[in-house]
């Protein structure tokens, strides 16, 4: 078992290297380019189309809402990252690691509306009516027959890796730190994680949007509403956080109490590490939920799928963030959830740490419910239909493996085949840019023939 684990280390260390974060920015980059910027300048558009989309009268082009599908989307991205994976970059980067994982989420949301546009363009209807899609569909109906090998390759990947960093890891996150906190023990975790994931999954994919459609807002509120509490507490340590933020981004970290210090590459690789960690931009796992959304515009999706990116890292993980640095629990020693559980607790005495362990526990839940719809996608583009129910049982019973066992091996199989999958999207997404400019620009020119919707 340590040589297998040193073989995926090395593995691991070359596809979270510097030339997987160089392109997954430079794809990031060039789309934003491409798009003229378009991303950012229609932030606007994309939250009232959001809005505007809790419903659809466009029943006969897909399964759930546009809103249902990004919150979908978001059930799976915001999770542990948003909590544990911030603290991490930050402990081991520096402050500088927030700016670039912001910069990460400025060129991501343009990797986020591609994949979307690509997704519903390319999307196919199953044998029951159901619409699907994802980087594998836009992959063999975009780039043809013979690129269909790498739609193979994501799907693989997709469906392996499913089940470490969207099923067990995040079960056996929800045990710790109820068992840490509340002093519950795992087995019970497990059981109820599994009979609550079971009652959910086995409604297919409509339920799936409903759960997640009412608990993401929910959840992602009551945690901004608590962070910015804490802010307020920390006002006067604000101005100086920001300071540090962007001077560590460009200058190395010095040692501080518990702190060993970081370079500027650290802090680059953290933040832009955990940055598409928490986002997953340019992953292709996002496009899949947003294949099934009741549009039949792939531009519309686009604007309100590039949110995703917006909501998770550039105010959720800045909320966490701003919380670790303000309270100086960053300089302590501690990492992962238990540092920002500590950053919580010193501005909220006997409430912070009970309040990060619960929004973890939901975080993690929605997670585990989003990434089963990514498994299931993934195992029917390679088995068919049949195989997704077997699938959904077998997804449902390693949840309450998860909460009982230790995941070290298994988080880093996960994370190593997690960061395979953006390699066949990205090539595609770079390949099929000419269509998405494309259809933008069709978009945009109609809108402006026509009056405002």
């Amino acid at each position: 078992m340590e040589s297998l684990t040193s073989i995926f280390n090395a593995i691991n260390g070359v596809v979270w290297g510097p030339m997987m974060l160089v392109l997954i920015l430079g794809v990031g980059l060039f789309l934003m380019i491409g798009l003229k910027l378009m991303p950012i300048l229609k932030l606007g558009t994309g939250f009232k189309l959001l809005w505007g989309g809790r419903s659809s009268s466009d029943t006969s082009s897909g399964e759930i809402p546009p809103f249902q599908a990004l919150m979908t989307a978001l059930s799976a991205t915001v999770g542990t990252g948003n909590i544990a994976g911030v603290a991490t970059a930050v402990f081991i980067g520096g402050p500088g690691a927030l700016f670039w994982m912001w910069c990460t989420a400025l060129v991501g949301m343009a990797t986020k509306y591609s994949e979307a546009v690509l997704a519903v363009k390319y999307r196919e209807k199953d044998s029951g009516g159901n619409h699907i899609g994802g980087p594998m569909y836009y992959i063999k109906n975009g780039l043809g027959k013979k690129w269909a090998w790498l739609g193979t390759a994501f799907a693989v990947f997709g469906a392996i890796a499913a089940f470490g960093i969207g099923n067990t890891v995040q079960s056996n996150s929800v045990a710790d730190v109820l068992n840490s906190d509340l002093g519950i023990p795992h087995w019970i975790t497990g059981v109820v994680l599994t009979v609550l994931v079971g009652a959910v999954l086995l409604g297919g994919i409509k339920r799936i949007g409903s759960v997640a459609g009412a608990l993401v807002p929910f959840m992602a509120i009551a945690y901004l509403v608590a962070g910015l509490i804490v802010l307020a507490i920390n006002a006067d340590a604000i101005p100086a956080a920001l300071d540090l933020i962007f001077t560590h981004a460009f200058s190395s970290t010095a040692a501080e109490g518990g702190f060993v210090g970081a370079t500027v590459w650290m802090a680059i690789r953290f933040g832009v590490a955990r940055g598409i960690f928490s986002n997953e931009a340019g992953l292709g796992s996002a496009p899949i939920a947003h294949a099934s959304a009741q549009t039949s515009s792939p531009v519309r999706q686009g604007l309100v799928a590039m949110l995703g990116t917006f909501i998770d890292t550039l105010i959720i993980c800045s909320i966490t963030g701003l919380v670790i640095i303000t309270s100086g629990a960053w300089t302590s020693g501690v990492s992962g959830a238990a540092l920002t559980s500590a950053a919580f607790d010193l501005a909220l005495p006997g409430i912070g740490s009970h309040l990060v362990a619960f929004s973890l526990a939901i975080f993690a839940f929605t997670t585990i419910i989003g990434w089963s719809f990514y498994g299931e996608r993934c195992i029917q583009y390679l088995f068919g239909e049949k195989s997704v129910l077997p699938y959904r049982i077998v997804w449902i019973a390693a949840v309450g493996l998860g909460a009982n066992v230790s995941l070290s091996f298994i988080w880093l199989v996960a994370d190593t085949l997690n960061a395979a999958m953006a390699i066949p999207n990205l090539i595609a997404i770079a390949l099929l840019s000419p269509v998405v400019f494309r259809l933008t620009k069709e978009y945009f020119d109609k809108q402006m023939g026509k009056q405002p919707e």
